[in-house]
């Protein structure tokens, strides 16, 4: 019994955060007509509607987008932080709203071998964005700085050399041309340890937490260490850091969002409208019966 009652409520908790994804994506949509002034308010806002506030953001995500492709910009922005700190979360409302083929994500996973007997920047490089292209790096090359340093995976002289450098190759990224901007995501010891238990209960997220991510909780300090002589050394003016408070998702996400649009000063570009044509006539031609097809069943009737 205690077995089916604890499965029970990891069903219930993953079954809350699917209704709560539904719900946000739902009025979203509602809201897809609605026009006029879009941008972030410039004052500290005490009283807002979350749902509200993202569809006004989101909005402007599409004329910035719509500006990046017309000026033919290149911009890169790394999400970096701790492990549940609310990077996925935010780079998921950013993208959701846009054309997948300007703004893309970047994720890259562990090296391979031959990944690792080459610069350290290269496979980062491959992935910067051309004309027209926003990329949204999902980590970067400062996992050099952090869990590669603390967890062993690179050498002392690799870290140091890295740090040495990055500033370097960032402002050759800048004065090629590239828009570049870094998120740190902040989150405190207690809300992280939440979020944990959190994704040990809920099955939906179970698969975002690692054996990676548990023993940076043993390494919290470390980690801490790691973070502040990072910034040290590769916050610098032509490539700053950004921290956000993570401690809130929702507030978390707006802010993010509200401060990338005011990196780029983009003009309102309204979409074109275009008049539906007519469709071409068939002339008698016969398509094939629809007996002859495999078409998928229809468990769930149109409503």
């Amino acid at each position: 019994m205690a077995h089916d009652k604890h499965t029970k409520t990891k069903v219930v908790a993953a079954g809350g955060e699917i209704r709560r994804n539904a719900i946000e994506v739902a009025h979203l949509e509602e809201r897809w007509r609605v026009v006029g002034e879009g941008k972030p308010p410039s004052k500290r806002q005490r009283k807002y509607h979350y749902l509200d506030e993202l569809v006004r953001l989101q909005f402007e995500l599409i004329k910035l987008q719509e500006w990046v492709r017309e000026q033919g910009l290149r911009v890169v922005v790394l999400f970096e932080g701790r492990d549940a700190a609310g990077k996925g979360g935010v780079i998921k409302r950013i993208t959701e709203s846009l054309n997948p083929r300007i703004c893309r994500i970047v994720a890259l996973g562990t090296p391979t071998e031959r990944e690792r007997g080459q610069w350290y920047f290269q496979r980062y490089v491959a992935e910067l964005p051309a004309r027209g292209e926003i990329v949204l790096f999902d980590r970067s090359w400062y996992n050099r700085a952090g869990v590669e340093h603390v967890m062993g995976f690179c050498t002392q002289a690799e870290y140091q050399e890295f740090l040495r450098t990055c500033p370097a190759f960032e402002e050759m990224l800048v004065r090629s041309g590239i828009k570049l901007i870094k998120y740190w995501f902040s989150v405190s010891d207690e809300v992280q340890e939440r979020r944990f238990i959190e994704r040990m209960q809920n099955p939906i997220k179970r698969w975002k937490l690692s054996k990676m991510d548990l023993e940076s909780r043993e390494r919290w300090v470390e980690y801490s260490k790691a973070k502040d002589r990072m910034l040290k050394h590769t916050d610098s003016k032509h490539a700053p850091w950004f921290i956000v408070d993570a401690d809130d998702k929702k507030s978390a996400r707006l802010n993010c969002m509200a401060h990338l649009l005011g990196q780029i000063p983009y003009e309102d570009l309204r979409p074109v409208d275009f008049e539906l044509p007519p469709r071409q006539p068939d002339n008698g031609y016969k398509r094939p019966k629809k007996s002859g097809q495999n078409w998928v069943p229809r468990i769930y009737a149109a409503p």
